[in-house]
């Protein structure tokens, strides 16, 4: 198995080749300091190691909050959320939703990159777009209500 490959380390795959996907959306306060050197960290290290897991994802920093889609294996995005609920630069850790289900990946060329909340919709609406099930499409129609509903609306129209 290619360890940087993460759609290798998917659970299982059903007959029509869509694999077991869990994902958590949350959102948290950014800590006092927090400015985006410290995000860039966090992106370095998602980057060393959440494809060894079978991680993938978005973040989206702005407005000091952080609003986050993880996807890959159960067990190892548990794990990270646990990291994350951990860590002292994530204040009020709030899961907005969670599943798991057969489908493709949301994100799956994204090693968990950051976006601005400016660009947010767009990339949404652009992943929707290129949704292969309905399921996917659904679920990214979610996360841009959620974004609407977010602190970081307000910051995406500043």
């Amino acid at each position: 198995m290619n360890i940087l490959d993460p759609t290798e380390a998917d659970e299982s795959l059903a007959d029509d080749n869509l694999p077991l996907l869990y994902h958590v959306v949350y959102c948290s306060s950014a800590a006092a300091g927090i400015d985006d050197a410290a995000v860039d960290r966090i992106i370095q290290t998602a980057h060393r190691n959440n494809p060894r897991h079978g991680i993938t994802g978005l973040l989206v920093f702005g407005s000091q909050t952080f609003f986050q889609w993880i996807e890959g294996p159960r067990a190892d995005v548990r794990r990270l959320m646990d990291i994350i609920k951990a860590d002292p630069r994530h204040q009020n850790v709030v899961e907005l939703s969670e599943t798991e289900e057969l489908r493709e990946r949301l994100f799956p060329d994204w090693a968990m990159e950051r976006v601005t909340p400016n660009e947010i919709r767009e990339v949404l609406l652009d992943a929707q777009q290129d949704a292969c099930d309905a399921q996917s499409a659904e679920a990214l129609g979610a996360m841009l209500a959620q974004l609407e509903s977010s602190p970081l609306a307000a910051g995406a129209r500043d």
